[in-house]
């Protein structure tokens, strides 16, 4: 609950009370723990470090205690990672030891229910039992050597019964002697047997040296098996020690490989995040571009219906100023005419005038057919005009992908772009056609397949030049490499094109294995390039699978019979061996695409090209025309005034009168049709901008619209492209990872057999040792549960440690031996067998009696030094006790019960 917190509490504190939760157990552990306390005493948990809050790595109890002149303070800090404590007092590092000393010279005894009770050890408490509770209160409140004088008086009674059922048999011991002593009234004997001893007292010294030789000669051989044992056992030390190291080596090292194998597995999983998302960015931007292609459609669509107002508005124009036109000379001509009829000369020239009125009314139709196919060549002009800067727009888009294609190229081939830009500006110096580097002219039909290109393609070819000449290619690479010192790479593609080859099997045979297409047809490239991948690569020839191909792998090899082979991720070679006829097979994990992830669509490109090449025949063909049609024009114009001055000669000359007449009556009823079909463009002009002002209208909305959905395009490509960096970022990152990886896995490997190695020794070692081992045990007489005695460790101690000094000095001791000989022991054996027992009994009673008196009286004197202030000490329990009862309306009583005095 607390993460730091400081009690005071008064003199005398003898209860801790509260509501659940408030901390009493906080402040009951922290004095427990802190002074000195075991985990055990508190019935909370079997370690220190779990009393430390979670989610910390260390806690701290600091403890000041009263002394008459100097506090004493005592800090504990427990450590959670290997529960542990450091001591302090007064603030000075100390040991548990000197903190246990001070605490029992305070008489503090936290493990002692009567003198520290936390809440979780009550029922403990009143299991007690009442010799327990005796010793607890003399422990708790009693002085010091109260509860050592019980101890010592427990001590004595049980030496005591001890002794006194021992008694019995030191007496029946003592009767026995007594017999023996009365067997010694044959004093004669018993004096023949001394004097005998003395005699052969020489014997008796040249035996016990030829006992010292003989002892010595076999703890000899009984040292010398276990100094072998010793050595070879010192041998599986090492080894074992060895062993360990490089187990713990080992251990490290597995330890070292989990992460990164785990930081692998989490990156593969960020790619295919990442992967996922640019798919998902690229469907976005092409229903976006969609949308914004039927936008501008529509604009254009808009256009043309201003367009079409217009070209009518214009039209009606055009028609109501040759309406006003035609008034204006028809009503000139009546006037002319009229002023003719009165100097006119009676002449039949009607015939004359009728077929000049048919060729000018003819005139007057073409022309008018003519002005109206101008209007159309010139609106079709502008409606192919606008298609034609619809489509450089697009081209230019395709122009912008291009250049990040190129940006590539110069970050990672900075030679390479420059003899690019020299080349585009070259080209003319070449005889034959001449490809930029594959990595612009390769165009992807599906971004997600660039990995298997690229991964199939070598990066030097990748940002190769390819000619269709080798004279050319000589000179290009003479010019860059050795002119302009550039390191640039060069191919020629075959002299018989390799384009079009066919594969070896029809792709629809190959579904059933999970194939989906050749490496050929998952791109776009120019023939040049096609004819040297082809010819180079062989890529008509291999086959990109799935993830199925993957799980049947061993069938695919030996069934298609494929030299090379994709999966989803993977990349299989496959090899037939000149001497064993076997099929081998590799394979490789696949890298991810750096330079074929941006790609243009060059059908698309083509077809824009070829439709901007269309439009710009159609503009010339339209020039064409209407230059035709201006000069039919003038042609036509010239031809009329021709046929006017003739119309007016002829009237000159004729029947002018009549003509004039019945002319000027035709042309009164023309001029009122004339007047009766005129055109009030006010109100068509009206029309027409009411018509353009709604459509501009409508195009403001699809203009705000197409600004959206341009800049939604362009978020989009943004996002897109930081995406596809920060995948390549996190394929390098992946890469460099996995060659970390398989680095360690050569080395845990080799760490695993140096393991292995020392493991096999030490266990060859151990069983040596089991056997001599098992050896020395048996020179020794010893069972296998048995340890080597301390009377043998004390002689081995005296004796050579090593195999050859052993060796030596056995055979010296051996030579020593043989010098005596004619030696009994039985005369010994039995001198010293009957002194020895005689001293030993006589020895264990007189021992035994002053023992026993001893007791006796030690009980005595512990009994009165300790059961008088016992007494006193339960009568004053006994007095507050019952006091404190009798506050509360009930009764109690504690008292010292005696049984037995």
């Amino acid at each position: 609950t607390y993460d730091s917190c400081e009690v005071h509490p008064g003199p005398n504190l003898n209860m801790i009370v509260g509501a659940n939760g408030t901390g009493k157990s906080s402040i009951v552990c922290a004095i427990c723990l802190g002074l000195a306390g075991k985990p055990s005493f508190i019935g909370r948990a079997d370690k220190v470090g779990l009393f430390v809050k979670r989610g910390c790595l260390k806690g701290l109890v600091e403890i000041e205690l009263f002394q008459p002149h100097n506090n004493l303070i005592i800090t504990r800090e427990i450590q959670v990672v290997n529960n542990t404590s450091t001591w302090f007092i007064n603030r000075k590092p100390s040991t548990l030891k000197a903190v246990e000393e001070q605490i029992t010279a305070l008489n503090i005894q936290v493990g002692n229910l009567c003198q520290f009770l936390p809440q979780d050890k009550v029922g403990e408490f009143a299991k007690l039992s009442k010799i327990e509770l005796l010793e607890a209160t003399e422990k708790s409140i009693g002085p010091p050597e109260m509860y050592q004088f019980h101890c010592e008086l427990k001590n004595f009674r049980e030496k005591e019964r001890e002794l006194e059922v021992n008694m019995p048999i030191i007496e029946t011991q003592e009767v026995t002697v007594g017999k023996f002593n009365l067997c010694k009234e044959k004093s004669n004997s018993l004096e023949k047997m001394r004097q005998r001893i003395e005699r052969y007292k020489q014997d008796v010294e040249r035996y016990h040296e030829r006992k010292r030789h003989l002892d010595l000669i076999e703890m000899l051989e009984r040292k010398r098996p276990w100094v072998e044992y010793e050595n070879v056992r010192q041998q599986h030390e090492e080894v074992k020690q060895s062993r360990d190291q490089a187990k713990e080596e080992l251990k490290n090292l597995k330890e070292m490989q989990a992460p990164v194998a785990k930081k692998i597995q989490e990156i593969e999983e960020n790619y295919k995040s990442l992967d996922t998302k640019i798919r998902d960015k690229a469907v976005e931007i092409k229903d976006t571009s969609q949308k914004c292609k039927q936008k501008q459609d529509a604009l254009e669509k808009k256009d043309k219906q201003i367009e079409e107002i217009n070209q009518a508005l214009r039209m009606k124009k055009d028609e109501e100023m040759d309406r006003q036109k035609k008034i204006y000379n028809t009503r000139k001509m009546i006037e002319e005419w009229e002023n003719e009829l009165k100097d006119m000369v009676s002449e039949n020239l009607q015939p004359q005038i009728d077929a000049v009125n048919r060729e000018l009314k003819h005139l007057q139709e073409e022309r008018a057919n003519i002005d109206s196919d101008v209007s159309d060549l010139r609106t079709e002009k502008r409606n192919q005009e606008m298609e034609k800067k619809r489509i450089a727009g697009c081209i230019v888009e395709l122009n912008n992908i291009m250049n990040m294609k190129e940006e590539t190229l110069k970050g990672k081939f900075r030679d390479t772009h420059s003899a690019l830009m020299w080349l585009r500006k070259n080209l003319d110096k070449f005889k034959k056609k001449v490809c930029e580097p594959m990595m612009l002219e390769i165009n992807m039909k599906d971004n997600r397949h660039a990995k298997y290109v690229e991964n199939h393609i070598s990066s030097n070819d990748m940002r190769a030049f390819v000619f269709e000449s080798q004279e050319d290619m000589e000179k290009f690479l003479l010019e860059m490499r050795d002119h302009r010192k550039l390191k640039v790479n060069a191919v020629c593609a075959p002299a018989e094109s390799s384009a079009e080859a066919k594969p070896p099997r029809p792709i629809e045979e190959l579904h059933r294995y999970g194939f989906f297409s050749y490496l050929r047809e998952l791109f776009d490239a120019p023939h040049p390039v096609m004819s040297y991948l082809c010819f180079q690569y062989r890529v008509h020839e291999v086959p990109v699978g799935t993830e199925k191909t993957k799980n049947m792998i061993e069938r695919v090899i030996q069934e298609t019979k494929f030299k090379q082979i994709y999966t989803a991720e993977e990349k299989y070679v496959v090899k037939v061996s000149a001497y064993t006829n076997q099929t081998l097979s590799s394979n490789t994990s696949l890298k991810a695409a750096q330079f074929l992830t941006i790609s243009v669509d060059t059908d698309e490109r083509r077809q824009l090209e070829s439709q901007q090449q269309e439009i710009n025949n159609v503009l010339e063909s339209l020039d064409v025309q209407l230059t035709a049609l201006f000069e039919r024009q003038k042609h036509l114009e010239r031809r009329d005034n021709e046929l006017r001055q003739q119309k007016k000669e002829l009237l000159e000359r004729g029947n002018k009168r009549r003509q004039l007449e019945s002319k000027i009556a035709v042309k009164h009823d023309s001029l009122r049709e004339m007047e009766q079909d005129a055109i009030n463009l006010e109100d068509e002009s009206q029309k027409a901008n009411m018509q353009i002002k709604e459509i501009n209208g409508q195009k403001a909305r699809l203009v705000t619209e197409l600004m959206h959905l341009i800049k939604d395009c362009v978020s989009l490509n943004v996002v897109k492209a930081d995406l596809v960096l920060q995948s390549a970022s996190v394929a390098a990152e992946k890469n460099r990872l996995e060659l970390e990886y398989k680095a360690a896995n050569v080395q845990l490997r080799a760490s695993e057999q140096r393991f292995r190695d020392l493991d096999d020794r030490k266990r060859v070692l151990m069983e040596n040792c089991r056997e001599l081992l098992k050896k020395a045990r048996q020179v020794c007489k010893l069972t296998p549960e048995q340890h080597l005695p301390k009377e043998f460790q004390t002689a081995f101690q005296a004796l050579p440690n090593s195999l050859e000094e052993i060796d030596a000095f056995l055979n010296e001791e051996k030579s020593r031996a043989s010098c005596f000989t004619g030696l009994n022991a039985s005369v010994v054996e039995e001198y010293c067998k009957r002194t020895q027992e005689m001293q030993q009994l006589m020895e264990e009673l007189e021992e035994k009696k002053n023992i026993l008196e001893n007791y006796k009286q030690n009980i005595s004197q512990v009994k009165e030094k300790w059961l008088s202030p016992l007494k006193n000490l339960v009568e004053q329990i006994n007095e507050k006790f019952s006091n404190f009862f009798s506050s509360m309306q009930c009764a109690g009583e504690v008292d010292l019960h005696v049984e037995n005095e």
